[in-house]
């Protein structure tokens, strides 16, 4: 078994319950744009980059007004408000990451949303000293799926990437870390705990709450 050097935290729905927050603001941009939301695409937007997101709408449905990127970034600003007023940090993560550090584990944060978003999460969440190294969107070419900035955490830290546990909640972070190859720890929404693309991780958890000291040992924790 590879021992485990390193922890790397997707964000959004794994650090800050902020998945509403973007379901929100894609209701609130691009109505106003006029774009007519399907079920079918938004059920598909989760852990996507804001960009992807907005240029698969307005594929679905063009409209004038706003470019890509202004869309792009009145989302990310109504996610950074919500943030603002209602973010909270997930429950168990910060009894984690205080054993992390106590362990003295170097964890990293690897996201597809940008770096101003990512700074008024870690802010709010006054959970910044616990991370060693900060990856999102602007660092790599290609976000989540592909494994790039997987791997960019790992290299900050200086662990190698199959010595690395990550936890994600998303298929889209799930495949990428592994891609990275990775262990993954997932954290899937409610709605979609039982779907098959979970099965590739090591452990599937409802909340970290959920984690016993028999988890860290068959993660590959030394002695813990």
């Amino acid at each position: 078994m590879q021992v485990v050097q390193a922890v790397i935290f997707d964000m959004d729905g794994v650090l800050i319950d902020s998945e509403p927050y973007w379901a929100e603001a894609e209701q609130h941009v691009f109505r106003q744009l006029g774009v007519k939301l399907d079920p079918a695409i938004t059920s598909q937007t989760s852990g996507m980059t804001t960009r992807a997101v907005t240029e698969l709408w307005f594929k679905h449905s063009p409209w004038q007004g706003l470019t890509i990127e202004q869309t792009e970034q009145a989302v990310i600003d109504y996610v950074a408000l919500a943030v603002l007023e209602r973010g909270v940090v997930k429950k168990g993560v910060l009894e984690l990451l205080q054993q992390l550090q106590s362990w003295q584990i170097p964890v990293a944060l690897a996201t597809n949303s940008p770096g101003s978003l990512m700074n008024t999460v870690l802010d709010k969440l006054q959970i910044r000293p616990y991370f060693q190294a900060l990856c999102s969107i602007e660092l790599v070419t290609q976000g989540k799926p592909k494994p790039e900035i997987y791997h960019l955490a790992a290299s900050k830290l200086g662990v190698a990437s199959e010595h690395c546990l990550v936890f994600e909640d998303s298929v889209t972070g799930l495949t990428a870390a592994k891609a990275a190859g990775m262990k993954v720890v997932a954290l899937p929404a409610e709605h979609h705990w039982h779907r098959a693309e979970y099965d590739q991780a090591e452990s599937r958890l409802k909340c970290f709450s959920d984690i016993q000291p028999e988890h860290f040992r068959a993660w590959g924790f030394e002695q813990k």
